[in-house]
């Protein structure tokens, strides 16, 4: 938890983006009964209990917090290849944006899935350990999930725009590449507050005196 913390309360440099990364499945839904609409007189958009089960899909998510910037990419399963893949299109997009950036500090959970290993896997050689060189991986504990701000990325999106019945992979694609692109023109920035001296105080009977 505290080397998480720490890298939160870094100084920020130039040469050093502070990512945090995370994925979460997508159940898709079908309707079964077509929804009656929204009228102008205040009657709100109404649909049947009964949905058709269309699968699932997988999200997955990377925020700058410091920067207000977001990435986004829909898969349709929740493979080690598929993170290779997003993180390695991460760090082009980054280079593309911000040539200066030499480092990405990189915060996600303990996932199995999540380790240099599957750059190795995916990629060659010679590609594999630019990755790795290029990513300076920082694991949240077990239990401990909410330390990475990607979650409440991920849960800010779904509020807008995946709190629904959506029946196919590509409409989540569409309907979360939207969301993406109008946050990122806000700059919505992620602000944390949780430091590890209020770590220490609120987790105090963890510690030894």
């Amino acid at each position: 938890m505290e080397d998480v913390l720490a890298v939160y309360q870094r100084a920020e440099k130039r040469a050093e983006l502070l990512i945090c990364f995370d994925e979460k499945p997508f159940q898709l839904l079908a309707e079964t009964v077509k929804p009656l609409a929204a009228k102008a007189d205040g009657t709100r958009r109404r649909q049947d209990y009964e949905y058709a089960r269309r699968g699932t899909c997988n999200v997955l998510c990377a925020v700058a917090p410091h920067l207000g910037r977001r990435w986004a990419k829909v898969t349709e399963q929740r493979r080690k290849l598929d993170y290779a893949e997003f993180l390695k299109e991460l760090s082009e997009q980054v280079r593309a944006e911000m040539p200066e950036v030499e480092k990405i500090v990189l915060v996600q959970d303990n996932l199995n899935t999540h380790t240099a290993g599957a750059f190795y896997e995916r990629f060659g050689a010679v590609t594999a350990r630019e990755l790795t060189e290029r990513f300076e991986f920082h694991f949240t504990p077990k239990k401990g999930s909410w330390l990475n701000m990607a979650e409440i990325e991920l849960s800010c999106l779904s509020r807008n725009c995946l709190d629904r019945r959506i029946p196919t992979q590509e409409e989540v694609a569409e309907q979360l590449a939207v969301r993406v692109q109008s946050r990122n023109r806000e700059k919505a920035r992620i602000e944390w507050q949780f430091t590890i001296s209020k770590a220490r105080e609120k987790f105090k009977r963890h510690y030894k005196n």
